[in-house]
């Protein structure tokens, strides 16, 4: 992922409320979101290494990557970071512990930020930053830094969801998912600088990105009630940004 959204215990009815884009190489092979048979887990699928950017359990546990934009070279051998999420989708123990695993494993991977919990606790960690955190009530915004650095985007977003949430549309999952819809680039003197040349650190600015081999892919809705209620709905979409795939799923966790 590559934009990350997120209310947590912030509305008395819905306490998790999750909307992300999926920013990727077009090539990059992928599957739409389903039922993973043995994990029992829903997401799409990484079909080049095998994991996933975002998914939800039986449990109602959700799990979320994005990547950290390095200017340093790709680590050599390093692990796919898709395998993260589905190791915490499938997870035996608590929020503190799978932190403590990350960090001890943060060297054999490229720089991400892994968000992960459910409407009872919810976690993230960076091996770039090492911070290990349970987080506060409140709305969130990641991109392809750390948690809450204020990229145009993720200011955008935040305020974005925070209309849908006071709207009345919940539990309505395509509004949610039409926020993510945004392709405002941002101004010259509000970009970050994380490397790029000028054209594609504003291109990359928006929060639904087009462009001929890198894009946004999909964009995913998910809401939570306090009852264990699960809502998901995900969009695919093409290189030139049209929608090319919709799937919606409901179903009751088991926690």
């Amino acid at each position: 992922m590559c934009l990350l959204l997120f209310a947590y215990q912030v509305h008395p009815e819905y306490p998790l409320v999750i909307a992300a884009n999926r920013d990727e190489f077009h090539q990059r092979p992928a599957a739409p979101a389903d039922w993973w048979e043995k994990d029992h887990i829903l997401a799409g699928r990484d079909l080049e290494a095998g994991g996933t950017w975002l998914g939800v359990n039986r449990l109602g546990q959700f799990a979320v990557i994005t990547n950290y934009r390095d200017r340093d070279s790709p680590l050599p051998g390093a692990r796919s970071r898709g395998e993260l999420v589905v190791q915490a989708l499938t997870a035996s123990h608590d929020g503190w512990s799978q932190l403590q695993a990350l960090d001890a494993e943060a060297e054999h991977y490229n720089g991400y930020n892994l968000v992960f919990g459910s409407s009872q606790g919810v976690f993230s960690y960076s091996n770039r930053s090492r911070k290990r955190a349970e987080l506060e009530p409140g709305i969130y915004g990641l991109s392809n830094h750390l948690l809450e650095t204020p990229w145009p985007k993720v200011r955008r977003g935040k305020a974005e969801l925070e209309r849908y949430l006071a709207s009345g549309d919940l539990p309505a999952l395509a509004p949610l998912v039409d926020l993510l819809a945004n392709r405002q680039q941002a101004e010259a003197d509000e970009l970050p600088a994380t490397g790029l040349k000028p054209d594609w650190e504003r291109r990359l600015s928006a929060m639904f990105i087009v462009s001929s081999d890198y894009g946004t892919r999909a964009s995913t809705g998910i809401v939570m009630d306090r009852n264990g209620e699960v809502g998901f709905l995900e969009r695919c979409f093409a290189a030139n940004g049209d929608q090319t795939d919709e799937r919606e799923f409901h179903f009751s966790s088991t926690t």
